[in-house]
């Protein structure tokens, strides 16, 4: 019997689930998460055949979507609860707010590129995905009518410490971004905010795309 593009599919979100496993995702949830999020829905249609493959993939304006381990590793560092509202910076494709929107009661996710924002907004209602906001706006300034959030994520690399979005974490929160230079080395940062400051720990080495101020004017 010959194999069908589904049957193959079916294969590479097995291998999918094994590799971040293999590479040490432990948590139940983030790999639960990971396995309802339909990824091939979120990369671009040229893309869909490597959806599963353990790579970063272009999308529209210039952007990408992470490669699973990074995402599912972000996620698991993050400690989302059902009872947590969540702040995404750098909506993208929608790929890493739906899979937080399984974990988290809500999810906030704003993004610069309007196209981008109202793609996944669609993308992301016609999943049943509804306790996502996708807002257009800068990411450095976040939402902060919306705060105090008990977790927030950037999805793309900052040269310093965004303090006002350190500003609208709630006490006891986190924060994961990728932190570093724009042409440089970049890590996973976490920081654990408490009454008497900031706890900051150094995770993995990583290279995302810049983190942008502003709204984009042209897309």
């Amino acid at each position: 019997m010959s194999r069908t593009p589904r049957d193959q599919q079916d294969d590479d979100r097995m291998e999918f689930l094994l590799t971040l496993r293999r590479r040490g995702i432990a948590d139940k949830a983030v790999l639960r998460a990971m396995d309802e999020v339909p990824r091939e829905r979120f990369v671009e249609p040229g893309f869909a055949g490597s959806a599963y493959a353990d790579q970063a993939l272009p999308i529209a304006c210039g952007q990408t979507i992470s490669q699973p381990y990074v995402v599912a590793y972000m996620t698991e560092q993050l400690g989302v609860q059902p009872h947590h509202r969540v702040l995404e910076v750098g909506t993208g494709s929608g790929y890493q707010a739906a899979v937080l929107s399984r974990l988290a009661r809500e999810v906030v996710s704003i993004e610069r590129y309007r196209t981008l924002a109202e793609q996944a907004r669609e993308r992301l209602k016609s999943l049943g995905y509804d306790n996502v906001d996708v807002v257009v706006g800068d990411g450095f300034a976040g939402v902060p009518g919306r705060a105090p959030y008990d977790r927030i994520i950037l999805t793309a690399a900052a040269e310093r410490l965004p303090q006002t979005l350190l500003d609208q974490l709630a006490v006891g929160g986190v924060m994961i971004l990728p932190l570093g230079s724009h042409d440089g080395s970049q890590h996973i940062i976490k920081l654990t905010k408490s009454e008497t400051g900031t706890r900051r720990e150094n995770l993995i080495p990583v290279r995302f795309v810049p983190m942008l101020p502003g709204q984009a004017q042209e897309l």
